[in-house]
């Protein structure tokens, strides 16, 4: 009888021998753990995000606290998200550039009580009172000039001066990187150039380059009371089917500016995260959007999987290409790397 003699198995007789040849590994330097920060919560008031399991929003002191606890368990980065008071919000979302804005006081209390890399989402969807990532104009009902889906039209152009004066709100208080995630065609030049001529030429623009049109998204807009009034965002955010568009956004992005990379969500764009990371020599982000964990959590809480599939869909990520992974599990991996 005739024996093999290539015997792979060999590479995986024990726990010892897969260890060193493992050939992805996840570190806790590689996650970011996004955190919300809602304006009018007092100390010990964290409101839990009813579908996300185990995530909240935070107290300025509350969320600060939590972030420190993370940061002595291996975080290094934090990416901050803010809800504002209802009656804030306005058509071109003023209490996201606002200097004492939720996300601006959350960034400068997390730089004076941590050492963590700060990270401020730029965007206007949580401030418009109307809930698009841009300023918008809403045609009458049978207007010959309306050619959108819904009657409502997003103004990218405009948009941009309010993206802008956001970014430099977040490098004022202290942010160490900003992240555009409105997909508004020209928005990573604008806050470069914005930046640049406020001096704060060394702040990082991490641009959401490829970020898709996702049905995985719903409990997020839950989480940041940010889902649209009207309309939807099809019209700025990626079509799902469409993989050689996101490598033009990327393309566009490394053009105008932008220091690192973005695909969103992960999981279901695996191909498309393993094809920027091949095109592309900047660091790749990808964020492992709320839809993700939820949809993990929620299987887990039903037993039709173990807690072994929250380290092995990460895992993917990381073998698909991405240097880091904004995560919702972070904090569970920090315990268990």
């Amino acid at each position: 009888m005739d024996y093999p003699t290539v015997r792979m198995r060999r590479l995986r007789k024990n726990s010892n021998i897969r260890d060193i040849v493992r050939e992805t590994k996840l570190n806790k330097e590689d996650l970011i753990y996004p955190i919300y920060f809602k304006e009018g919560l007092k100390k010990g008031e964290k409101e839990e995000i009813s579908t996300m399991p185990g995530q909240f929003r935070y107290s300025i002191e509350d969320g600060v606290e939590y972030a420190k606890e993370l940061e002595s368990k291996g975080l290094r980065s934090i990416i901050v998200f803010g809800i504002p008071l209802e009656e804030t919000k306005d058509p071109v979302g003023s209490p996201a550039f606002m200097e004492e804005g939720i996300v601006q006081t959350a960034i400068r209390a997390l730089k004076k009580e941590t050492n963590l890399v700060i990270i401020g989402d730029v965007c206007l969807c949580q401030y418009t009172s109307h809930g698009h990532c841009g300023l918008i104009h809403e045609y009458d009902k049978g207007d010959i000039n309306d050619n959108t889906d819904d009657g409502v039209k997003i103004l990218n152009d405009p948009s941009l001066k309010y993206l802008a004066k956001t970014a430099v709100s977040q490098a004022k208080a202290g942010a160490d990187i900003v992240a555009p995630s409105d997909m508004m065609d020209g928005r990573v030049e604008a806050i470069r150039n914005a930046l640049d001529e406020e001096c704060y030429e060394d702040v990082m623009i991490m641009s959401y380059s490829a970020k898709f049109a996702s049905s995985f998204y719903a409990p997020f807009r839950d989480a940041a009371d940010s889902a649209p009034g009207k309309g939807n965002r099809k019209s700025y955010q990626m079509d799902p089917a469409n993989g050689r568009e996101a490598i033009r956004e990327c393309e566009l992005d490394v053009v105008e500016g932008a220091d690192m990379l973005m695909v969103k969500p992960a999981l279901p764009y695996l191909d498309i995260i393993k094809t920027v990371k091949e095109d592309f020599n900047l660091p790749l982000v990808s964020y492992n959007v709320s839809g993700e964990y939820s949809m993990i959590m929620a299987a887990i809480d039903k037993g039709y999987l173990t807690e072994d599939s929250i380290m092995e869909s990460l895992l993917s990520i990381k073998r698909a290409g991405a240097d880091l992974i904004i995560t919702y599990f972070a904090p569970y991996l920090l315990d268990h790397l």
